[in-house]
């Protein structure tokens, strides 16, 4: 038997819809605009950032920034071709490849960052009184553990 929303459910789902369309719209115009990349390699970038070695084995990237292997191997194909970012065999498993960041892509990611800081402030912490900061951490959390218990997939 289907579990239909409540009103007050639907409205809620409708609220985060909108929301997070727009707040992620918002956030790839600016990118586009600003540092001239869509949203998704500012997210490749910024993870590889992170990394040790500013390096990631591509199957565990496709998994942070929730992207098919193909999608992945698309936008960091075009990122190389930036010179963003390196792609090499890993010696251990001649299946796996990394994708580590160049000091030209992490110049580009610290030059980028900024301004995204900046519209995410705008568009999300801005709109929430300080109290509402750890509500939303907290609905955030319970949603990711339902959809990935593991934790594995979880950028950061």
């Amino acid at each position: 038997m289907t579990r239909w929303l409540s009103e007050d459910e639907q409205r809620a789902w409708l609220a985060f819809l909108s929301a997070t369309e727009r707040l992620m719209s918002s956030l790839d115009a600016q990118l586009q605009r600003d540092a001239g990349m869509p949203h998704a390699y500012y997210a490749i970038l910024a993870q590889l950032s992170s990394a040790p070695d500013r390096t990631r084995r591509m199957s565990e990237l496709a998994s942070v920034v929730n992207a098919s292997p193909s999608r992945l191997s698309h936008a960091v194909g075009r990122l190389e071709e930036k010179g963003w970012v390196e792609r090499s065999q890993c010696a251990e498993d001649r299946r796996g490849t990394w994708a580590r960041l160049t000091d030209e892509g992490y110049a580009v990611l610290q030059q980028a960052a900024p301004g995204h800081v900046e519209a995410v402030r705008a568009g999300l912490f801005d709109a929430l009184e300080p109290e509402q900061v750890p509500q939303l951490e907290a609905i955030c959390e319970a949603v990711l553990a339902r959809l990935d218990p593991s934790g594995r997939h979880r950028i950061g």
